[in-house]
């Protein structure tokens, strides 16, 4: 169901709630001041049904600039949890300091490995790129200022959703319809993500909620290959920028450097922001600071605004 609405006072202190819960990962001082840009002058679409799935309905939420006369900049957020868990009502702080500046946000739901093993989640966030570009008329999305991003397995979610080809087999289950233009993000945004799940399950660095993904299929790893990041490394990728902590336990920091790595030997503009001694998520106010800094200069870099000015002059 789309329930498109202001969001009142009532709905901010809501918001509030949930921010506080999640107070580990933006600092408090901050979530007021995004709160406060969430309150006035965005609608919400909630819980927009995208696709079905395996008899498994997929939902979205657009956070849409009310004051935008045309298109604006569009960042597409998608949650982690490994694969196997998580949702997106707990994701609202981790995108909200793009709606102080006045972007749109998509929040994307997928389906978990139990619903669905790989490649599901995949092909699930693909179409929800599909989505976004089919209604872009309707929310006034910029198609050609999309950016994904999403923490840990939304990470690795955020780089398979620009760096697939274009109507490639992860694309069937959302085909294109006659034209419909090639799906592409302008840059990706990486938050400590997987790029190579056959790193992870096996071995030193074998993680559980990988194992779980991947589940009991034949060939795993040509499946895992098909689902990793690394596999599709190539000269015409979109920016690509990722954050990792140094001693993540949970996603190794090997595998920003393996993707750096070969980003770079393609030629592709991508930069790996390190938090020395940082975690999986979790970073404390100075870290995350520096990590929303590096960000922003690296979009500003590659054309994208960090901040939309007003209304008027995103008007088309």
């Amino acid at each position: 169901m789309n329930v498109s609405k202001s969001v009142s006072k009532a709905c901010k202190a809501a918001l509030l709630g949930v921010f506080v819960l999640c107070s580990g990962t933006i600092a408090s001082a901050q979530q007021n001041d995004w709160a406060e840009s969430a309150s006035f002058g965005y609608g919400i679409g909630a819980n927009i049904t995208y696709g079905t799935f395996g008899n498994v309905p997929v939902h979205l939420d657009v956070w849409r600039n009310m004051k935008a006369t045309g298109p604006v900049p569009t960042l597409m957020y998608i949650h982690g949890g490994g694969w196997v868990f998580g949702d997106k009502g707990g994701a609202d702080n981790l995108f909200l300091p793009y709606i102080e500046r006045g972007w749109n946000v998509v929040n994307v739901e997928y389906r978990m490995a139990g619903d669905a093993p790989a490649p599901g989640a995949v092909e699930d966030v693909r179409c929800a790129l599909r989505w976004i570009y089919r209604n872009a008329g309707e929310y006034h999305f910029d198609t050609t200022r999309i950016v994904a991003t999403g923490h840990s397995a939304g990470g690795h979610l955020a780089l398979m959703v620009g760096m697939l080809p274009s109507g490639g087999d992860l694309d069937s289950a959302c085909p294109a319809d006659a034209g419909d233009p090639p799906l592409k993000v302008a840059a990706i945004v990486n938050w400590f993500g997987i790029t190579d799940v056959n790193e992870i399950l096996s071995g030193p660095d074998r993680k559980t909620y990988a194992v779980a993904w991947i589940g009991a299929q034949p060939d795993k790893e040509a499946r895992a290959k098909r689902v990793s990041p690394i596999t599709y490394v190539r000269s015409d990728l979109p920016p690509i920028i990722t954050v990792h902590g140094d001693h993540d336990p949970v996603v190794p920091y090997s595998q920003a450097v393996h993707l750096r790595d070969a980003l770079s030997q393609a030629g592709v503009p991508n930069e790996l922001v390190t938090v020395p001694g940082g975690s999986h998520g979790g970073f404390s106010d100075d870290q995350l600071h520096m990590a929303f800094a590096q960000v922003w200069k690296f979009l500003d870099a590659h054309h994208l605004p960090v901040t939309i000015p007003s209304a008027s002059t995103e008007a088309r």
